[in-house]
């Protein structure tokens, strides 16, 4: 048996009988959600958890001074900033955040995997994020929102980390990138979900873990995995024998209005606003 089907009986088997080791949720991710998830928070106490976090600190005050949230006067303080942008979005955006946290590691050869992976992400959570936006100006009604889709498109592909964590113990399997893309294709939804499951997130975020790359998934509903299959379509992550055709399907359904739009200056700018968040 060959080193590339070994590792991939071993990962099948580990994910059958849930041996996989999982990766956790960053510590300061799981205080924010647990203070979120506390009745008796408040919006100073949350600003208390989050002020721990220096990074986390300054990047909600952009996210609050960001056109992503639509507003035009500037926050300068993180108080103002958790104020405006509010608990249930805290608790998303600040889990969203913490995700860079995972794509690291000590040996040189799987950081460049896990950097490239997470550029991807960027990409796509960039796209998607800003389709949300434009989605929702045209349904007022839906319950769709721009907080879930912020996390959701950031562990969308997270079922790469136990993959490469596992390989990590197999260098010679590195010497076949096509081998690798094969695992993380074949296996990567199954992964993602579990760890969605793990870290206790509800079925929306499974659903886009398990199903956003499974061509056989075709919701009739307008879903989150909507908009993560555009931003993958549109950033070649999602390989499609006719992006124009792929994308048309989408304004079918009704989540984007024309493909003009990807052509209109206010959606690269709202893009734009939307890649400054995920930027030092």
């Amino acid at each position: 048996m060959s080193t590339e089907n070994a590792l991939l009986t071993i990962l099948v088997d580990r994910i059958n009988n849930d041996t996989l080791v999982l990766p956790t949720l960053p510590e300061v991710a799981v205080k924010v959600r647990q203070a979120a998830d506390n009745p008796e928070v408040n919006l100073m106490d949350m600003a208390d958890v989050i002020s721990h976090d220096p990074a986390l600190s300054a990047r909600m005050i952009k996210v609050a001074n960001s056109a992503f949230m639509g507003r035009s006067v500037k926050v300068t303080n993180l108080h103002q900033a958790v104020t405006r942008i509010g608990l249930r979005q805290i608790k998303n955006i600040a889990t969203a955040m913490a995700m860079e946290q995972l794509f690291v590691s000590h040996n040189e050869l799987i950081k460049g995997y896990m950097d490239k992976a997470w550029q991807k992400t960027l990409k796509v959570a960039c796209h998607s994020i800003t389709l949300m936006d434009f989605f929702l100006r045209r349904n007022k009604q839906t319950s769709l929102n721009r907080d879930t889709i912020t996390l959701a498109s950031l562990v969308y592909n997270i079922g790469v980390l136990p993959i490469l964590t596992e390989a990590e113990k197999h260098p010679e399997v590195f010497a076949n990138p096509s081998f690798l893309a094969h695992a993380i294709q074949k296996l990567g939804g199954k992964v993602g979900g579990a760890i969605m499951r793990a870290w206790g997130f509800t079925d929306e975020f499974v659903e886009v873990a398990e199903s956003w790359a499974n061509p056989n998934y075709r919701p009739e509903q307008i879903c989150y995995v909507d908009f993560i299959r555009i931003g993958a379509i549109l950033e070649g992550i999602l390989q499609v024998s006719d992006k124009s055709a792929a994308l048309q399907t989408y304004v079918d359904k009704g989540v984007i209005e024309s493909l003009e739009l990807f052509n209109e200056d206010e959606y690269h700018d709202m893009l734009d606003e939307v890649k400054a968040i995920f930027t030092e």
